[in-house]
Formats: structure tokens, sequence, C-alpha cells
């Protein structure tokens, strides 16, 4: 059962959605409802539809068959049938089920769309999909089998299977039957009426859920990545000159500036940047020197994607839309190319985060600077120190590129030749999650190795932001001068990443210290 808060409330249909707020109400910090004037756009539109099923004229969906079968006419007293039939028909997803926090967002997406009322859904069936939110029973979703046009078709008829008493949910830690918990909970199915399967499967919710993800996964990835390269930066006592400000005016790219200006405002007061101001180094490598440019190319990536998502899910992806019983049109807001392309996009943009994160760590090891030695330990021959784990990041990098080539410039075509062009969005998102998740985890080895590099530099500190961070691993994970097995410790560094406790603790410790640092993204799309 999901905890409810009274105190915040989103109104489907109506209100604005973005990524964080679609996060909060599929985790129950927010409450969706629908308000008496959404219930009467949907109780309005849901009469067109049934007018328009008794009438002659064909409507795609309403009074005629799918796809290529868009010349055959239904029956009225078949039109009920046809949209249970298409649930059916429809739900040949497979592969292991996604994971269910995605199963949720699908249904907040999907209750925000059709609130908009222009898609003839029963008031009924809504309040059934709030129903299964707010209950904990969120349908079992299989991971493959949606191209990302004509809808997440495969995917949304799984998850709507649950309101005509079919397929599985997710119910408190087990799967079970909807049968079974339809029956333990008092309930019948929703009877569909005319267009309601349609309605509930066209749509680009499957790929939209990835991207919300996406970018809130991203986002973490983006803030942790500026620190942890800031802490590698000290520990291999890298020039904080090409972070000035006057510098980045000349290139002017937001996202360029933003990473400029938090690495020196992480190293604000440090000790380590001070004792070698004025050495003899005139430039260091590029995955040190250039971390503005490239975390400040994928820091533009993620706005991009975030803007297009904030379009893709306040918007009505179903076909036929219905204006008016004079008015329906049959068009393509369904095809998944407007939110594939810019998670492609941000694939490529996570993966170059891996890619530079795994350039610092192999630097790292290579004992160039006076304290730090090679590997990152003292004696080196009988201790193969820190040189396999670089070995790690290499194989998760090269993974992360093989996931590069975008799923959205293919194209195979389905349901006989009438939909010839499709979008495959679906992959796109999956794909993203898998590089973000690996780039988790190269972060991860980057944020060990610049901790032991760090020690070296002792008694010198760094600045009150990296310290605090630098004492904090350091009381997960200690120093290590002997080989010993470390892949508990590198996971516990992953989790530090992966749980945004990184990105917590400086945020926090910039309040308490009285600094300046923010991971928000200055632009008119400023917080996530």
């Amino acid at each position: 059962m999901v905890k409810m808060s009274a105190k915040q409330v989103f109104n489907y249909g109506s209100d604005f959605l973005t990524a964080s707020k679609a996060l909060e109400i599929s985790r129950g910090t927010i409450r969706g409802v629908l308000n008496p004037d959404t219930r009467m756009k949907v109780q309005e539109s849901s009469r067109i539809v049934g007018a328009i099923a008794l009438a002659d004229k064909a409507v795609y969906g309403i009074n005629t068959g799918f796809g290529p079968l868009c010349t055959t006419m239904i029956s009225a007293e078949d039109t009920r049938k046809l949209q249970e039939n298409i649930l059916k028909s429809h739900a040949v997803g497979i592969g292991e089920p996604i994971d269910e926090e995605l199963s949720r967002l699908m249904l907040v997406l999907k209750l925000h769309a059709l609130a908009m009322g222009y898609s003839g859904i029963q008031e009924n069936t809504l309040d059934r999909i709030i129903w299964h939110l707010e209950s904990g029973a969120i349908p079992v979703v299989p991971t493959q089998g949606s191209v990302g046009a004509s809808g997440d078709l495969a995917p949304l008829s799984h998850l709507f299977l649950p309101l005509i008493g079919l397929g599985k949910v997710h119910y408190k830690g087990k799967i079970i039957s909807t049968e079974k918990l339809l029956k333990e909970q008092g309930l019948k199915p929703i009877v569909l009426a005319a267009k309601e399967g349609l309605a509930l499967i066209n749509g680009t919710q499957f790929i939209a859920a990835h991207a919300v993800k996406v970018v809130s996964r991203f986002h973490n990835v983006l803030a942790t990545a500026d620190i942890v390269a800031a802490m590698m930066l000290e520990g291999l006592m890298g020039s904080a000159r090409p972070f000035d400000e006057q510098l980045h005016l000349l290139r002017s790219y937001k996202g360029n500036q933003h990473v400029a200006a938090n690495i020196r405002n992480l190293l604000t007061g440090s000790e380590i940047v001070n004792a070698h101001r004025d050495c003899a180094k005139v430039q260091d490598p590029y995955s040190l020197r250039c971390i503005p440019q490239v975390h400040g190319a994928s820091r533009n990536a993620w706005l991009h994607l975030k803007e297009i998502l904030e379009t893709e899910i306040n918007s009505v992806t179903d076909n036929p839309v219905i204006f008016s019983e004079e008015l329906t049109i049959s068009g393509g807001n369904f095809h998944g190319q407007p939110i594939a392309m810019p998670l492609d996009y941000a694939c490529l943009a996570a993966s170059e985060m891996g890619n530079i994160s795994d350039r610092r760590i192999y630097l790292s090891l290579e004992g160039n600077t006076v304290a730090v030695p090679r590997l990152l330990m003292r004696e080196t021959g009988l201790n193969s120190g820190f040189m396999i784990l670089q070995y790690t990041s290499a194989a998760l990098a090269s993974e992360n590129k093989g996931l590069c080539f975008p799923a959205s410039a293919d194209s195979i075509p389905t349901s006989l030749g009438q939909e010839d062009h499709v979008s495959m969005g679906s992959i796109s998102g999956r794909k993203a999650l898998q590089v973000i998740e690996n780039v988790e985890k190269i972060l991860g080895i980057e944020l060990f190795c610049a901790a032991q590099a760090m020690d070296y530099h002792a008694p010198l500190k760094s600045g009150k932001l990296i310290s605090a961070i630098h004492d904090f691993v350091r009381s997960k994970v200690v120093h290590l001068e002997q080989d010993q097995i470390m892949y508990e410790m590198m996971q516990t560094t992953i989790d530090l990443v992966q749980s945004g406790t990184i990105v917590k603790l400086a945020e926090a410790s910039a309040v308490k210290e009285q600094l300046i640092y923010s991971t928000a993204f200055q632009t008119q799309f400023e917080t996530f």
C-alpha cells in the first residue's frame, strides 16, 4: 500500500506535469486526483464517442478494425467486444518485467494524458487506474515488444489487462493474478466502452516512463561527476585555471559555464590547489583540463531531453483524437520519434561521462604527480594496487559504446505496412537507462580512486566541500597500502553514487559552511 500525502495534490489533465512530479506521484508523496472540471471534460468526451459508435459514419477504432483492418466496419453491438479484444490480442510482450516504478510511472503518465478529455475514456475507467496506483496493485509489464509507434502497444496492453480482470500485478511484494486480486478486493472487471481499449494502448507512456527515469538518474550522474572530478583534480594536483570564469565567457555554452562554476566552488579554500598554484606544469591532460567542455556538453543534452519530455508528458498521444461529434482526427500523435531521438542523444551523452571518468581513473594510476604513487600504492610489484579497477571501468565504458548506436536510426515496418515507419523509442529508453547504470558504476570506481589519491597530500586539505566528501568516503572505505579483495569496497562507493548521497552531502555541506554550491542547472529549465 502506498502512503498518500493529504497535503500535496496534482490534478490529472489540467496541472503541468514534470519528471520530478511524475516520480513523486508514482512514489505516493503527491496524490493525483481528477478535479470536477476534468471529470466533466472526460464525461463529455465519453458521451461523444458513444454517439459516434451508434452512427453510420466510420471512425477508426470506434466502429472499425485496427491497423490494416481499418476498413472493416464493426457493428454497434460489437464495439465493446472490439475494445476487450484489442487488449487481449496486443498483449504480446516478452522478457522480464520492467521495474515496478516504471509501471507506476506509466500509469501516472497515461492518467494525465487520458484526463485531458480527448480520448473518450470513461470516468470509472480512470478511477480504477487511480485505484491501482493508490492500492499498490501495479500491473506487470514485460520489457520487450514495443516498436515505439502506434504507441507502445504491447507494454500498454499488459499495463491495462488488469482493468478487464486479466494479466498479473505486483501486490504486497508478490506477483499475483488479477483475478485473485479482484476477488480478494471484492471488485469486478471494468466493462470497456467504445474506443477505450484503443485509447488505453495508444501512446508513448512506456518510452516516456523510461525518459522520466533517465532525466532523474542522469541529473544525479551529472552532479556527482562534477564532484568526483573535482576530487580527482585535487588528488592529481591538476590546475584550477581551466575553470576560470573569464575563459568560459568566451565560449558561453550554458553547460560549460555551469560545470566550470561548480568546480570553482568545490575547490574554494583548497590548500592543495594553493600548494601548486605556481608550479612549472603548463597544462593537464584533457580528462582534467576539459571537464567543463565534456561534462557541459552532456548537461546540454540532459537539458534538451528534459525540455522534450515535458512537452511529451503534457500531450495527447492518442489516435483518433476526439474534438466533437463532427470532428475526430486520425493522426500520428502516438509516434515516438520526438522522444526517441533525444533519448538516443542522452544515451550518448551519458556514455561520454563514463568515458572521461575512465580516462581520469587511468590517469590516477600513472603516478606522475609528486606525491601520488604509481597504481595508488607505495609498494607495488608484490602488490598490484588499484591496477585492475581500471579494467572494470574500461569494460563498462566499452559496453556503453556498444549501446550508443541510436535505436531511432532503425525502422522495421509493421501492421502489414500500415505502420511503415516506427521509432524504436522503447529501445532508446531501455538502452539509456542501462548506460546510465554503467556510468554510475564507473563514477563509483573513480570516487574510490580519487579518495585514495587525495590521501597522499596530507596534511594538506582540500576546500571544505571536497574535504567533507573525502572524510565521508573514508568513513565507509579505508585507505589501502596492501592488496586485498576490493569488490565490496567498490560496491560501497558505487552505492554512494547511485543513492545520490554524494550530491546531498555536497549540498548540505555548502549550507553548513555558507558556501556557494548548487546542482541546479541555471537556465529557464533550472531544476529537475
